[in-house]
Order: C-alpha cells, then structure tokens, then sequence
C-alpha cells in the first residue's frame, strides 16, 4: 500500500507541476485581442479572440440564470476560459474539465493580495447557486464520477446534481497552497513579491576530453548516455559517479553508430541532433539528424526548400560559399539497434543502415539549418528545429514565410507512418503523419508541420523536465541581440521583423517584407545584448541550456542554464514570481573544483577554466547538467567543491548514485495535506471507495 501511495503522490507532484506559465488550454500562449471582448472583462493579453467571447456570452444566456448573485460567478466561471493562465485553471488528469479548477481553502498565496485573505471560492459557488436551475449546467460533467446523482434534465440545481458540497468541491475545487493556480473569480495575479537570490557561483569538474555536440540521456534510465560528435560518429558512454573521482567511460574505437560515409561535415555541418524512441528499451529506435551533399551521396535527394510553394525561385539564390543552390540538405534518418533480443537496451552498436528516411530537404545557403530534433515528453512527437536557412538577415524572408519551413519548429508524428497518397495529398517532405492539434488545425495558411515560426537559428532547445509545457529554445542572434524564447503552439518569434525586442532592418528584401503589425510576435523571455559580454562585432552566439532540476546544486535548482558559444560567459534565469512565465537572469561566474577528475586548464592570467566554445549542454537521468565544449565534458557540481556558498547544501544532497531529489523537497507543498487530496479525488474520479 505503503508503495501505490508514494506513487500517486509522485504522480500528483508531476502532474502539479505540468503547467503554470501564461498558457492557453489549446497550448498557445496568451494574445492581445484585435476587438475588446463585449461579455468576458479581460483586459492585456488574453485566451479568447471575439468571436470566441461572443459564445461563451451566447452559452450564459442559454443557462437562464434567475439569481443574479449565482449568474455574476457563473459568468466568471465561463470567462475563466479566456484568463492566461487557463491552461493551469483548466489542467486536466484524465479527461477535459468543463470548469476551472476553483480555489478550495482559507488561504490563496497566488493572489495580490495579503495571505490572509479568504479564497474558498468553491464554497461560495456551492453556497450561492446549490439551489438555483441552471440549464445545461457545466457542473453536471462525467468529472463528478460516482458520488453524482444521475438526473435526465436539461435544467437542474447543483443539489441535484451533487450529494455534498464536500463532494462538489472534492472533484471542481483544490486547495490554493503555495505554487498552485486556481480560480478564485478574479483573472490570476501571482504574488510579484518574490526576491530571488541568485547564487553565488557555478562549479565544475572535468570528466572527458572529448568534443561533443549532442548528449542524450539513457531512456532505460541507467547512468549511461549518448554523446555524438559533428563528423559522424555516436557513442554510448557511462557517467561516472558525481563526487566519485571517475572520468566519462567511452571507447573511441567502437562508435555506437557510425555514419561518417554519409554525413557531409564542415564547420557548419554534420550530425546536428539525435533523439532515441521514449519507448528505446523495447523497440531500439532512434533518429539522427544531419548533413548530407548531393554531390557526395546519392540518396542525399530532396526538394529545395526554396520552391515555387513558398515563392522562392532557386535561381535567384547565390548560395555563401559558390555551392550550387540546394546542394547541402537536412536529412532526418531513423536508425535502429544491432539486435534481435527483446532487451535493446542491452545493444551497444547500432545498424548503420537506415531503417526509414523521415524529412529531406535542401538548403538555400550554408548556414542557419539548426537541426536539433527532441521528443515532447508529454505528447511523444517529434520536434525538428530548424534555421532560417543562412544569408545574412533572412533575405527571403523564409522565417516569416508560412509556406516554408525554413526558421520554424516542426512538429511531426512518427509513430504512423503515412501512405504514398497521404504524403502527396498533404505534400510532405518525407515518412511522417501530421498531429491533428498542430497549429495548421487553426490555421490553413500554414504548412502542416509548423509547430512555431519567427526563428532565425535555434540553437538548443529543451523542455523542462518537472513542468513540459516549459519548452525553451535559444535562438542565434543577427548583429545585436541574443535570446531565450518560451515555446507555444503557433507562437511567432518575430525574425526578421524584430531581432529579440528590437526591430530588425534587412539590408536585401527579394523575398519581401512583413510588417510589425501584421504579426503578434511573442518577445524573448530572456538574453543579453553583444555589448554585455563582447565588443567585438559578431563574436557573441548564444546557447540554451536547461532548467536545472538536480539537487547536486540547490542553489540552481529550478534556474535556466544558457551561455554563449564565443565569450565562455554563463547566465542563470529565474522565474520570479513563480509560475509567472517571466524570468530575470542573472550572469553566474564559475570556477572549477581543486579535485577534477581531469585538471582544468586556466585561462591565461585567470583561475576561469577554459572551456574554449561551449557547444551544448546536457542533462543525465539524474538531472545534472554538463557543459559540451570544445576543451573536453563538464558537469555541474556541489558548490563548496568549489568554496562558493549554498545554504541549502546539505548532506543529501551530496553526489552519489543512491542521491535523488525527495519528494518533500522536489515539491514545494505540505505532503500529508496535498496526498490527502489527490488520493481522495483520484478515488472519486474512477468511483473507487475507501
């Protein structure tokens, strides 16, 4: 028993921690309505456009409320869809709420206001309407499970509906403790008194002297992963112990993949991303993606991406380097194990013959093609990030071009492959299907696989581990500006009408423009201008990180980790208020540990380790983060290894295999109030009794 109550409390802990940025319940972020809303009174950026708040005025008036003080929450209720925050208002566990989650408690510490305040808005509504007709109730949903009382009318009371208000509120209420969102009748406001210390450094040991490009975690969740070079190569390594004195544990001489004969590498070339199955230890699928020349390879065969559909004609292009137009493509390729167990897991080589070609397309010039690919881990798709396709400030405009899939992130499925027919019906680039809820769903102007635009040249994006609707990705800067931008279905990042928050002037236009106001472009929620870390015109590129989730630093935990490519220089961004979706990033310095496995050279006239070019970051299965760099592998390590200080350093939080985050301490709640309550609405909803 002791085991199934853990579990659903880690379970809840998760689930909890899924969503809290403004977000709308379709996964976009929030917009600012080109028409106020004439019924709902939401003001900024908002979830409902006017048509939208137009129904939801139609639907209260369909209730034929008689009580005026039960229709005034009703009202709100309904407009709860168009709040920021409605994505977390309305989270679901096992299907979609018809409400939103309404605040169930004496204290509501999201609210502005002091937290003695009472917020048990969910008795007020029990109280206000339990006995007042409402038609078509949206509180007479399948979420009140068995505790219900069945009834066949279109008009009933919340009385007949519900045996209890203790009932009702078990299923539409939770309790508004620290780091939760609920309705309280008003749209969400976070506490902006929230003071982040940022901590007092970053320390660091040295585990390999090889230079990576890509790392991957084990899905078996073992110490083991995935590093891969640019040329080609990919290997299978162990990660030594943090604290145990060991070094990464890879044999050079036997690459777990080797594709070297076909990947055309140069320095803006080669394998550029890798992603493995969420369902590896059992069917042994992987995906690379990179490089290939047609000249070099003959299966190295795609459309160009600039075509006719996308108003681009090839023979206007006069690639960087004298190339002929399109003769470099992106290939996204699936590899499979060397094996004919039921334990992949338990392979160290790979098939280097592909398995199914998945995307292909050529490329306009040499640079800007990005290329990583990930795995959501929510909704198991495939995202394809990919660069504007070079020249120097997107001449032909691809990234705002919603033909083209340069400067966009894919979203593709590709676990149903689709039929020849599908792939011409839908004019595919390659063996995948489409998701039905991507943003062409929407919007019938955009290519099906766009799942965002406005990118000139992402370079690592991730999502966060505790809360996935988190995705952040780094995009490369043209002359000025460097940024972190939050990810959302349908989100338009501004290149090349703005670069970051500035607006960006091409010096060519054959492709055309966009103007400001014809775009609702979303800003970076985070980065640094060239002159804050570099005077030298065009040496800063920035890199994304991850949100640090290991608690080998307490100090880091829950920070964003980015850096730049060229100045060696590191920022941690924190999210302050919580949940709020704004961050403040603070420049972090960094050292490294007397005891590195491998010494670190120094910087000449400086203890800073040299790093040379931070290429990546990556991230174990126990959450710490490494530093990929052209001097050797990096990680993140406790801090007074380094003499910096941390309060919150603790003996448990020392490195070692049995080290993991507590339960108590990764969630920010009171464990027996909040197990409490989960277990007795997990109980509800599937009709179990105690």
């Amino acid at each position: 028993m002791g085991s199934v109550v853990f579990a659903l409390f880690y379970l809840f802990c998760l689930l909890h921690a899924a969503s809290a940025l403004p977000l709308c319940t379709d996964s976009r972020a929030p917009f600012t309505s080109k028409s106020p809303l004439a019924f709902c009174s939401y003001n900024g950026t908002v979830c409902c456009d006017a048509k939208e708040d137009l129904g939801l005025g139609t639907r209260f008036r369909d209730m034929n409320v008689s009580d005026p003080a039960c229709g005034s929450l009703l009202k709100s209720i309904l407009c709860a869809s168009c709040d920021p925050f409605s994505a977390e208002l309305f989270r679901t566990v096992y299907q979609p709420r018809s409400v939103p989650v309404l605040c169930n408690s004496t204290v509501h510490v999201n609210s502005t206001q002091s937290n003695n305040v009472t917020a048990d808005f969910c008795s007020k509504v029990w109280n206000t309407c339990q006995n007042v007709p409402i038609w078509n109730s949206p509180f007479a949903s399948s979420l009140q499970g068995s505790v219900g009382v069945p009834t066949n009318s279109t008009s009933s009371k919340l009385t007949d509906l519900w045996q209890s208000q203790n009932d009702f509120c078990n299923v539409f209420g939770v309790s508004s403790t620290n780091g939760s969102v609920c309705f309280d009748g008003k749209p969400v406001s976070l506490n902006n008194s929230w003071t982040e210390i940022p901590p007092s450094g970053l320390c660091l040991e040295k585990i390999g002297n090889g230079s990576y490009l890509n790392m991957a975690a084990h899905p078996d969740g073992s110490d083991r992963a995935f590093f891969s070079d640019q040329p080609g190569k990919i290997w299978l390594g162990t990660v030594p112990a943090g604290g145990s004195g060991g070094t990464l544990g890879i044999d050079q001489s036997r690459p777990f993949l080797d594709i070297t004969d076909v990947v055309h590498f140069d320095t803006q070339f080669g394998i550029m991303g890798m992603a493995f199955h969420p369902d590896f230890p059992r069917n042994g699928r992987f995906f690379v993606s990179f490089n290939c020349d047609k000249g070099d390879w003959a299966s190295c065969v795609g459309r160009c991406a600039c075509n006719s559909d996308a108003g681009c004609d090839p023979s206007r292009l006069s690639p960087d380097n004298g190339a002929d137009p399109c003769q470099y493509h992106s290939v996204v390729a699936e590899y499979t194990v060397n094996s004919t167990s039921s334990t992949p897991s338990s392979v160290t080589a790979a098939n280097p013959t592909e398995v199914r070609r998945i995307f292909t397309m050529g490329l306009p010039f040499t640079i800007h093609h990005a290329g990583q690919i990930l795995f959501g881990p929510s909704d198991g798709y495939l995202y394809f990030m990919m660069g504007d396709g070079g020249s120097r400030g997107d001449p032909f405009n691809f990234s705002q071009n919603k033909k083209s899939l340069l400067g966009k992130i894919m979203r593709l499925d590709v676990d149903n492959m689709p039929s020849a027919k599908q792939i011409n019906d839908l004019d595919l680039w390659g063996n995948y299907s489409i998701p039905r809820d991507n943003p062409s769903s929407d919007d019938s102007e955009l290519q099906p696989e766009i799942w965002a635009l406005g990118l000139r040249n992402p370079w690592r994006c991730s999502f966060d581990s505790e809360r996935p609707s988190y995705f952040f990705c780094a995009d490369v800067g043209q002359e000025v500006y460097e940024e972190v931008d939050l990810i959302s279905k349908g989100g338009n990042y501004g290149w090349r009408v703005y670069e970051g928050p500035d607006l960006y002037t091409p010096l060519q236009t054959p492709g055309g423009n966009t103007t400001p106001g014809s775009i609702s472009a979303i800003f970076p929620v985070m980065g640094y201008y060239h002159s804050d870390v570099n005077k030298k015109v065009g040496s800063a590129s920035i890199t994304g990180g991850y949100i640090y989730r290991s608690l080998t630093d307490p100090c880091m935990y829950g920070r964003y980790v980015y850096a730049d490519l060229y100045a060696g220089a590191m920022w941690a961004a924190a999210e302050s208020p919580p949940n709020s979706g704004n961050f403040s990033s603070t420049k972090i310095p960094f050292t490294c540990a007397r005891d590195s496995p491998i010494p670190c050279t120094s910087v000449p006239g400086s203890s800073l380790p040299a790093l040379g070019y931070i290429y990546s970051f990556g991230e174990d299965n126990r959450k710490d983060i490494y530093l990929l760099t052209s001097t050797g592998v990096y990680r993140v390590v406790r801090p007074s290894r380094c003499s910096y200080t941390c309060s919150k350093e603790t003996v448990s939080a020392s490195e070692s295999p049995s080290s993991s985050p507590s339960p108590s301490s990764a969630c920010e709640f009171n464990l027996l109030e909040k197990l409490v309550t989960f277990v007795s609405s997990f109980l509800i909803l599937f009709g179990f009794f105690l």
